[in-house]
């Protein structure tokens, strides 16, 4: 199966980061702005996934990308990917957390290859983004939208060599982290 579409999830509310993490600044874009070019780099059609706060903001930065609203953005990560999923339908897709820019476009490519439900994993520990399938997708849309994704889905697991794939950007630190590896991303 070869993945051609992603999702990326940018409607969380940022309660430990203070300010919304799509909108972090870093390498003189904002944090959507680098993760939806790398996956674009690659090939991806990629659809934002935020809060209706944001819309506007997103869709000045990326008035080429489609960005979709999900209202109900508090009831959890999965409630997001359903609306990715209901907008762009079941099909193979790569879901891209935005607070996770650490990945790269080897990563990528090996994802997109993948015919199965998949992270990438360093150091035995897993990663993002992650590929599902259509049947996983079908899945999600059936969970209520608080259920977590682990409960939803087994994926496979393929070894990659990102030094940053676990940068996670949650607090100010992380930000500030963020900031020192940018050139890497």
């Amino acid at each position: 199966m070869r993945i051609n579409e992603a999702i990326v999830l940018a409607a969380g509310a940022s309660k430990r980061l203070g300010s919304p993490k799509a909108l972090v600044e870093v390498k003189g874009q904002t944090l959507v702005e680098l993760v939806c070019s790398k996956l674009q780099s690659a090939g991806i059609s990629v659809t934002v996934i935020t809060r209706n706060s944001l819309k506007t903001k997103i869709q000045d930065l990326l008035p080429n990308v489609r960005i979709i609203v999900n209202p109900n953005p508090d009831l959890g990560r999965t409630g997001t990917i359903q609306c990715g999923i209901e907008s762009i339908g079941i099909k193979p897709l790569l879901i891209v957390p935005i607070d996770r820019p650490g990945f790269s476009l080897d990563t990528l490519k090996k994802l997109c290859e993948c015919n199965d439900t998949t992270i990438p994993s360093l150091n035995e520990k897993g990663g993002h983004p992650l590929v599902i399938t259509s049947e996983d997708c079908g899945n999600i849309l059936q969970a209520k939208p608080d259920t977590p994704l682990h409960e939803l889905i087994n994926p496979d697991r393929i070894t990659v060599e990102d030094p940053h794939l676990h940068l996670n950007i949650d607090t100010e630190g992380d930000v500030i982290e963020l900031i020192k590896v940018a050139k890497y991303l």
